[in-house]
Order: C-alpha cells, then structure tokens, then sequence
C-alpha cells in the first residue's frame, strides 16, 4: 500500500506524536508498503529528520505552551487536504497525538476531501476527546465511571466558580444540570477527597493534578485551564490501573500498569524505568471478562473505529470504573496497544498494518 502517517503535529502531546509515527513509518515499511512521513506543523520530513527522531525520545515533559503556539503559526494543517502526500496515499494513518488530529477536525477534513484514514471519525473522535460526554455516554452505555462536575470559563458558559453536576444513572434518566454553589468547598462536599482535576479535551495526563487537600483545588483548576476551556473535577478511584486495547471489535488482553509515581502521569508514561506494565494483568478470568466487556461497551457506546485504548480503575472490591477512551493511543517503545498486542501474538509491524488496512477497507468513508 501507499501509506502516509501524519506525526508531530502542534498539540501538547507533540512529542509523543513524533515518537509513535516514526515507529509507525518503520514497521510499515518493514512490511514492504511505501510509507511518506507527514508533520502537519513542518512537512514532509527527510531522511535525515527520520534519522534524528529514530535517535530520539519522549522527553519528560511536553513543550511548552509557548512554543507550540510558534510551531502553530506556521502548519500546515489547512491545506493538508490538498497536499500530494495526502491525496496520493491509499490511506493515511493518523499517528498524531490531542489536538486537531485527535478531536475530529482532522477527520472531518478528510471526510470532505474523500482521503481514506486509520482511526475513528469525525463525531467520534471529538466525542472520546470530550471526557465530559463521553462520561455520560458510558453511563448511558452502563459503563461504570466516577462522579464528576464541570467547571469552565469560556464566553457566554459558566464562570470558573461555577460548576454542574453530572450523574447518569441509565439512558433513561438524562442528565439534569443543576448549578451548584460556587465555592469549591462545595465541589469537595459532593465529591469528596482526594480530587482529580483534568483539562476536559486533553490526553497524556497533560495539566492533570491528584488534589488531597481542599487549599489545593483552585490552583489546580488553573493549572488545567492553561490547557483547555472547560475542566473536570472528578472523584479519585483507589486501586489498580488497568488498559483494553480494541481492534476493529476485538479486545486485545488486559494489561496492568503499576507506576512509580503516585499517578500516572506523562513522565511516567513516556520515560522508560518509571512505570511497568504486565500483559496480561493478573486477574481471575471473570475479572478479565467483565473488563473487556466493559471496553467494549465503552468503544461501542462512542461509536468508535479501527483501534483505540479504554483506560480503568480496579478498586480493591472488584470493581471497575472507566477513565476514558483514547482514539488515537501511543505507538511509542513504552506504549500499552502495541504490548496488548505483543501478549495476543501480534508483532508491532502487523499491528500498524492492520490499522492501516482497517482504514482502508473502511467503506463508510
């Protein structure tokens, strides 16, 4: 096939983008397909930018919002649709990372421009990127998830002190904002402690804080506005951290991710040492089945396609709570799908080709 990956990109998570597509590129053209490297900020990369990022890694945090506003300035992403590389490709697969790759402006982009791409569409894709709905579409699913509220700033929404909250029982009981008070000692009083405050449209743990303290709160929702106009407040779950990769509509097996930071967070992820993850967890096949079917509900329930990653919490009871799906999850040499797949006999080069074939034969596009 005649494949072009889109990596890098001008997202948070650009970094981690470079370092899942460079790998994306070499598998597939260890599999013989005629593979062109894309960044959307910069262009079709040489051989010698391959060669640097193949030398490279994720570094321990991501850029800067500073510089990623500069990369912003001048990408390409408006015209992608229109680039050689992107109208000559059989199909494109999107290694990008957040951002416009991820949230369904990139796909929608495609869909318009009649490209064939890996992944999710467009409504999908914005719809996993918004934790805030896709929350209550799990709910709605009867996929167990944390409470949470809501806080957010943008023109005409609520004010930074206000917050909604959300709980959905079934789809048969809709959700039923009603405005709390707007103090975060209320936030606590509903939710309780310790917190997790989260950008709502960001991934790889980026502006994400564990709060245990309520002195804490109203920093942390800051730290999280840097990133995103609306954010999460949502109830900590104790326990065991698990992953379901899904391909096409099969889950993948269950992996445990035991860090050695308190969370999980982007330096845990991304450094190599500093998290180890077991494929397959050590769980009772009832427990592994509840949990992928759970994923698979998750996946369902957001409508999603190709290959994407549904995150949990195991508490110390046996029970499961989804975290959130990710529709474009890492390819990095420390990522979970490609080691999901190692423990199902799947060798990293046929992984990518089977994403890339998914979106080839995807004929709703």
């Amino acid at each position: 096939m005649k494949i072009t990956v889109l990596l890098g990109g001008t997202s948070a998570e650009r970094d981690v983008s470079l370092a899942s597509g460079i790998r994306i590129v070499q598998a597939l053209r260890s599999r013989g397909h005629d593979v062109t490297a894309l960044d959307p900020a910069t262009g079709v990369l040489s051989e010698g930018d391959e060669q640097a990022l193949l030398a490279g890694r994720v570094k321990a945090a991501p850029p800067s919002l500073e510089s990623l506003r500069q990369i912003s300035r001048t990408a390409l992403s408006p015209a992608l649709g229109t680039l050689p590389a992107v109208r000559e490709a059989e199909v494109v697969f999107i290694g990008l990372h957040g951002g416009q790759g991820e949230d369904g402006t990139l796909q929608a982009l495609f869909e318009l421009c009649g490209v064939r791409y890996t992944g999710s569409g467009p409504m999908a894709s914005a719809i996993a990127m918004d934790k805030d709905v896709s929350k209550i579409l799990f709910r709605a699913a009867g996929v167990q998830t944390a409470d949470w509220v809501m806080a957010d700033r943008g023109e005409g929404g609520r004010g930074m002190g206000d917050a909604v909250p959300r709980d959905v029982p079934s789809a048969l009981h809709p959700p039923s904002p009603v405005p709390l008070p707007s103090s975060n000692d209320q936030r606590i009083a509903q939710l309780g402690l310790p917190l997790v405050v989260k950008p709502s449209k960001q991934g790889s743990t980026v502006g994400l804080s564990i709060v245990k303290e309520g002195s804490q709160l109203a920093g942390a929702i800051e730290e999280a506005f840097k990133y995103d106009d609306e954010v999460m407040i949502e109830r900590f779950i104790p326990g065991r951290e698990l992953t379901v990769g899904v391909i096409g509509d099969v889950a993948l097996p269950v992996g445990e991710i035991i860090s050695k930071k308190e969370i999980y967070d982007y330096e845990a992820k991304y450094t190599p040492g500093m998290a180890v993850e077991e494929f397959p967890a050590r769980l009772t096949d009832e427990q592994t089945r509840r949990v992928q079917e759970q994923a698979l509900l998750a996946f369902r329930a957001l409508k999603l396609r190709g290959c994407a990653r549904i995150d949990f919490r195991m508490t110390a009871d046996g029970e499961f709570y989804c975290l959130e799906a990710n529709t474009l999850p890492g390819m990095t040499g420390t990522s979970l799908i490609p080691q999901g797949a190692a423990a199902a006999g799947i060798d990293f080069p046929e992984l990518c080709e089977r994403i890339a074939v998914l979106g080839l034969r995807d004929e709703r596009r």
